[in-house]
């Protein structure tokens, strides 16, 4: 697994939101986009980590940051966990997880003794100009929010 670092440009993708609607990264020129890869939506880790965020908007607003999740849960199963959990932002469909590869957050995972492939709980900040800016890649999902802000507010 080969994750992308800061100073690095982040690959350009399109991907379907929670509407089957298609979202580009170049949608958001001139802003700061949060990328964050999650495993599988309305899972405890998850949803903890996504309702974080959800709470965090306007602090991450006010630091001209957008969020997109990002899983490779089918774009069927997105619109319920938005609805669920009141999620204030968009959930993107990685089903063939190509944007994740591109990424370098695809890779080999151990739980419970198995040896699988997944995806990695890694967070990108993208800049204004494309580049990666910041990776989060240590933190519990309960945190993840506030390392972020803790980032922006340095």
């Amino acid at each position: 697994m080969n994750t992308l670092t800061a100073g690095m440009l982040a690959p350009t993708f399109t991907l379907l939101n929670q509407d089957n609607q298609p979202v580009s990264l170049s949608d958001f020129k001139g802003k700061k986009v949060l990328a964050y890869f999650y495993p599988k939506a309305m899972t405890p880790g998850c949803t903890v980590q996504a309702c974080g965020l959800r709470d965090s908007k306007a602090e991450l607003e006010a630091h001209n940051v957008v969020v997109l999740g990002i899983s490779i849960d089918p774009v069927k199963r997105l619109p319920k966990f938005i609805e669920r959990d009141n999620l204030n932002f968009t959930l993107l469909s990685d089903e063939d997880h190509a944007v994740a590869d591109q990424f370098g957050v695809w890779g080999e995972k151990k739980f419970m003794g198995k040896i699988y492939d997944g995806l990695h709980r890694i967070s990108f900040l993208i800049d204004e100009q494309g580049k990666i800016e910041h990776v989060f890649d240590k933190f519990k999902t309960k945190d993840h929010h506030q390392v972020v802000l803790d980032y922006l507010n340095q």
